[in-house]
């Protein structure tokens, strides 16, 4: 079981002519509503994936019976959720320019309990973005911690990331966010992945990089036609996560994530195009060649 950490929220997508400056204004050619929150994205990626997880979020008493609600609960997401009465289910307002740069405002909602509620302690956790004390907290009770600091990287103390990562066996970030960590911290990106077993550094279009014991893999992207980068990353996590409980190399793991990525971006959205095991495979395929049987389940 695969626990995900994280906010589950509304995304409101919409694209625009340019990315104004401050003080001034654009227009918004196109809008449209999907469900979202990094942490729910990476569990409804998984679940599609057929590998059991549970989202351990916080949501408004606005959620239940939605058609967000009945979506998670149709592809086999168990939720663990705070419901916070009198609030609303978090909400992300993105815009994406004609280039696919993007800017995001995020409206925490029920997301603000996370501040106060109780953090378990799990066997094989995910964090995605979410408070930054209750990422610590949960860091410090589990056994196992993949942690991705996400667009949230900015509301981390040096002391806060500083816990977090010292207890944190599986890194993923952006390039931006491995630029703003190594600020925080006050190091260098080579130290930072020195700290860590395993540090995953996505770059957009130009692929990922796996640090792994001192040694490092480039994995290209899947070349696709780009409708909607939003939600790439997500997808690459639960990708990368599905394969990795089963027992894959950690560069097969990366391989997976980025064909998970590929079926995501296109489509806007972040989960209207997850893909199930058969098409993942046969795209894989198509890709990468044959994939090799794993060679042993990690976790139960």
């Amino acid at each position: 079981m695969i626990h995900i950490v994280g906010h589950t929220a509304i995304d409101q997508i919409s694209t625009v002519h340019h990315l104004p400056d401050p003080n001034t204004s654009t227009h918004i050619t196109d809008r449209k509503v999907f469900f979202g929150g990094g942490a729910a994205n990476i569990a409804a990626g998984i679940a599609m994936l057929n590998e059991s997880c549970t989202l351990i979020s916080c949501v408004g008493d606005d959620f239940h019976g939605t058609d967000y609600d009945n979506w998670l609960n149709k592809i086999g997401v168990h939720q663990q959720f705070f419901v916070v009465p009198g609030t609303h289910t978090p909400t992300a307002f993105m815009f994406t320019d004609k280039c696919g740069d993007q800017m995001t405002f995020f409206e925490w909602g029920a997301s603000k309990a996370f501040a106060t509620a109780q953090a378990p302690a799990l066997p094989f956790v995910h964090m995605a973005t979410a408070d930054p004390e209750f990422n610590c907290r949960v860091a410090e009770k589990s056994e196992f911690v993949s942690f991705d600091p996400g667009q949230d990287v900015f509301w981390y103390t040096k002391e806060q990331l500083g816990s977090i990562i010292n207890n944190t066996d599986i890194l993923f970030a952006n390039q931006h966010e491995v630029e703003h960590m190594c600020r925080t911290l006050g190091i260098t990106r080579t130290e930072l992945i020195a700290q860590v077993k395993t540090a995953v550094f996505t770059m957009s279009g130009d692929g990922s990089m796996l640090y792994e014991e001192g040694e490092k893999t480039f994995v290209p992207v899947v070349p696709v036609q780009l409708a909607d980068p939003t939600g790439a990353g997500d997808s690459y996590r639960a990708g990368f996560l599905s394969s990795y409980v089963r027992g894959y190399t950690l560069p097969d793991c990366c391989r997976i994530g980025t064909v998970t990525a590929s079926f995501v971006v296109e489509h806007p959205g972040c989960q209207t195009h997850l893909p199930d095991q058969v098409s993942l495979q046969a795209r894989y395929r198509k890709h990468f060649g044959d994939l090799d049987e794993p060679k042993e389940r990690r976790f139960a």
